[in-house]
């Protein structure tokens, strides 16, 4: 019998509560907490999914120098060797670390102290600056600290809810659902989605605002002239943002005579060169009305890691010091020194994530040290960025499976995975929940302080950094907080720096030691932020007309380094696509070759009339294990918002053009194929929770015969080849099937117009073929009865024939669905979805025959 472990979701800022129970052959049984605040035991695919994402296969396990296995003592020994040559000959400015939000609370606490009181050095940065830099810099300008306001509960007792580039459906599901039981349990509540493009969320809405990419400001400076009385700028922000007048007016309206509402902005609003004024923006609408930390009201900025929120805390920005302190404040350096004893806290902030690394490809960043992220597929300019960290003379990574990144690396430190390790994270309601060990260390694996505490003895540090256990440095990081402190920072959490640590409860800050805080912030400075409208750091031109904008698809997660690894993941978006208005582009399901200023990425297209003609949506997931060649952000500018430093990636001026491939084709195999097999390829993992197979599409600028042939050759092995080839047309049908069970076939084509693969991904995962399949295999679909069909709802392996199936037997529900075919009723992301089919069914039944 093994013991239930309550721990934390390590996917997006929501902070889901977890009940793990090891299964003790290194997996785990997950359902939600009912006792978290954040979800009350709900959790979204990717959370149920999490323990089939569990073991080591794949993992790095051991220290590498070289690509050659090493003890910890060498490895340690030659990262500190090559931090200390280089602080020696260059300076400290020639060193550098990029940190990450998927990191604990104590790493993140341990790498700022090693850059910031050991190094000397402010060049230490996350991957939030790519997720939350404009929300920081936007709360700095107006609270004076970076502060949230608001609490979760907040949307659940407004009267109007306005989600601003967020889609909230597929990003933040759980919070989704708690927004759309309130609004059915308050009928007269609102919800009303900003956004260019109509999302999975705009399906639960009473109003799509669809703005124009980049007029964000535009709108909320006339929403604030329109509540504040200072005179109509109705027509002006209309005409600015491509909206109907009569449409922004009953958002304005709305906005206006609704006391109690929320403005809810995420990576829309902040992945933008103009994302701090944006941001200001839409708090200076709440600021104008006092409409701040308040029940029901308030902006809330949601964050997209799960410890964005801890590394903002820990100061694991280039530009800002531990628990809030500033550069800017009097004092705080010298606080901050005293209480690390220390004269190396640097005397100015540092590079920012996309300077920094283009700082390392001007050879000015001697060594690099990246943690817990992938800098190489997810910055701007990403080939550029994969040639500047190829030219360091030092790059540590430190990571649980190989990755873009990782392959650069001349140090390579194993590091633990969700599940092995321990700590804290923080949510984006202030709430600090523990993340807690259920599994042991794989191989020599070790949490990450544990080897920046190694760097930092063999730097001459061992006294500052000789904590035993995460608890010692979240009783350090607690009374950092409110040291000389005197209601100065809001941030205190001094109040828990001697608490149980094992048995620490969600908690929400501030946490002073005279006790728990005020729920809401109230917010003790406020200012209206004066916006001056600046032109669109990337316009579209004649040479670039289209606007590209990058996000997430609602199962998979960052650069799949924990998704990739469970098929089920797949089964809703299973390759890398580009979302695009049929008036722009060709036929849909072909390839797509996009163009930015610095990079290419070729995607399947995937019309969609939610699009906004001249504009495209693709996903930033896919890397070189499963799609080099859709690494988008490859194509994406470097623009960055002079304010907070965070890249454009919302709005990135590209040219599109048909990728003219001279044959299409599919590979569905047991064994995992080469990169190599054609020009482009996507790899897409199948199986029942673990990966037993694989299905690759392809595309290629070779003769199809020359192409097919060493496809073939790659698969050779033992039983019977079944052939269906005609040189005429260009069609190659072939499998091989040895004792009656399906290894591996293939289908190649002069276009992509090939049958669905989902009844041959079916066949392969059996242990034998019947007669009837096997007659039928080169035909790509069944003789009889009906063909698997991709899932809705990923939960009950749920597709939407059998939901419109559902809708014309008598459902007229989302509920009726899911009580007569269970979709929609696991974590419930997928519901906008059902009622999106479900409206076009009805629709269909009601047109006259």
């Amino acid at each position: 019998m093994f013991t239930e472990t309550r721990t934390t979701c390590p996917y997006c800022g929501v902070g889901c509560g977890v009940v793990a129970t090891p299964d003790g052959h290194g997996g785990a049984a997950i359902h939600g907490d009912a006792a978290h605040p954040a979800n009350a035991g709900r959790l979204c695919s990717k959370g149920t999914a999490l323990g089939e994402t569990l073991g080591n296969h794949g993992r790095l396990l051991y220290p590498e120098i070289g690509g050659q296995r090493a003890t910890w003592d060498a490895a340690l020994d030659a990262v500190a060797d090559g931090f200390r040559r280089a602080v020696d000959q260059h300076g400290p400015d020639s060193v550098a670390l990029y940190v990450s939000g998927q990191l604990l609370t104590e790493d993140y606490y341990a790498a700022n102290k090693l850059a910031k009181c050991v190094l000397g050095t402010a060049n230490i940065d996350s991957n939030s600056r790519l997720c939350m830099a404009s929300a920081v810099a936007a709360h700095r300008r107006s609270f004076g600290e970076d502060l949230v306001p608001g609490v979760y509960e907040d949307l659940e007792l407004a009267d109007l809810v306005v989600l601003v580039g967020s889609n909230l459906a597929w990003c933040h599901p759980v919070l989704h659902q708690r927004l759309l039981a309130a609004r059915a349990a308050r009928p007269a509540m609102r919800i009303v989605v900003v956004d260019p493009r109509w999302t999975a969320t705009c399906e639960g809405a009473d109003q799509h605002v669809p703005l124009w990419p980049g007029t964000d400001v535009a709108l909320f400076r006339g929403l604030a002239r329109h509540v504040g009385g200072d005179g109509p700028l109705l027509e002006e922000a209309a005409a600015a943002c491509q909206i109907d007048p009569a449409a922004l007016r009953a958002f304005y309206d709305a906005w206006r005579d609704t006391p109690r509402v929320v403005t809810v902005f995420s990576q829309g609003v902040n992945q933008s060169a103009q994302g701090t004024d944006k941001a200001n923006a839409i708090i200076n609408c709440h600021v104008l009305t006092g409409r701040v930390g308040l029940p029901g009201a308030g902006p809330f900025s949601i964050t997209g890691q799960p410890n964005a929120m801890g590394g903002r805390e820990v100061g694991a920005l280039s530009n800002t010091l531990a628990v809030h302190m500033d550069w800017d404040r009097p004092g705080d350096v010298q606080r901050l020194a005293q209480f690390w004893g220390t004269d190396r806290i640097p005397a100015r902030p540092g590079l920012k994530a996309v300077d920094l690394v283009r700082a390392a490809g001007e050879g000015r960043i001697k060594a690099l040290w990246v943690i817990g992220t992938n800098p190489a597929v997810s910055l701007p300019e990403a080939a550029r960025a994969r040639e500047a960290l190829a030219r360091c003379e030092l790059l540590v990574v430190s990571e649980c499976v190989p990755s873009d990144t990782a392959d650069l690396a001349h140090i390579r430190l194993p590091a633990l995975a969700w599940g092995e390790k321990d700590g804290t994270v923080t949510n984006s309601e202030r709430v600090i929940s523990r993340q807690r060990r259920f599994l042991p260390p794989p191989g020599e694996a070790r949490p990450d302080w544990q080897a920046v505490a190694g760097v930092a003895a063999r730097l001459g540090w061992a006294t500052a950094f000789a904590w035993q256990s995460a608890r010692d440095i979240f009783r350090e990081h607690a009374q950092l907080s409110g040291y000389d402190n005197h209601g100065a920072r809001v941030f205190d959490i001094s109040g828990l720096a001697h608490v149980d640590y094992d048995a620490m409860m969600p908690t929400r800050w501030p946490y002073p030691a005279a006790g728990a805080g005020p729920e809401r912030l109230a917010v003790p400075e406020r200012r209206l932020v004066p916006i001056i409208p600046r032109a669109t750091a990337q316009p579209a031109t004649e040479a670039f007309p289209m606007l590209l904008m990058t996000g997430r698809v609602r199962d998979q997660w960052h650069t799949m380094t924990r998704t990739g690894r469970t098929p089920r993941l797949f089964q809703h978006w299973p390759e890398p696509t580009v979302a695009i208005h049929p008036d722009d582009a060709p036929a849909d399901g072909s390839l797509l070759r996009i163009t930015g200023t610095h990079g290419t990425a070729v995607l399947r297209v995937r019309h969609d009339s939610g699009q906004r003609p001249g504009t495209m949506f693709a996903p930033m997931h896919w890397t070189a294990r499963f799609c080099a060649a859709a690494r988008v952000n490859d194509a994406v500018g470097a623009a960055v918002d002079p304010i907070s430093g965070q890249p454009d990636l919302k709005h990135a001026p590209v040219r599109i053009e048909p990728f003219a491939a001279a044959w299409y084709g599919f590979l569905i195999s047991r064994h995992e194929p080469p990169d190599d097999l054609a020009t482009w390829s996507a790899r897409i993992p199948l199986g029942q929770g673990v990966i037993s197979a694989w299905r690759t599409e392809m595309a290629g600028m070779d003769n199809p015969a020359d192409a097919a042939a060493r496809i073939e050759a790659w698969g050779a092995g033992p039983g019977a080849w079944l052939r269906l080839t005609d040189p005429a047309t260009g069609v190659c049908r072939v499998a091989r099937v040895d004792s009656g069970r399906l290894e591996q076939v293939m289908f190649l084509a002069p276009t992509h117009d090939l049958p669905a693969r989902d009844w041959l991904a079916g066949l392969i995962l059996q242990d034998a073929l019947t007669i009837a399949d096997r007659r039928s295999l080169l035909a790509g679909r069944p003789a009889t009865g009906p063909a698997p069909e991709p899932s809705v709802c990923v939960c009950h392996g749920v597709g939407a024939m059998t939901i419109a199936a559902a809708v014309a037997d008598g459902c007229g529900s989302v509920d009726a669905v899911g009580a007569r075919t269970k979709a929609g009723t696991g974590c419930g992301s997928c519901r906008p979805e059902i009622a999106r089919i479900l409206a076009q069914s009805l629709a269909q039944l009601l047109v006259p025959a």
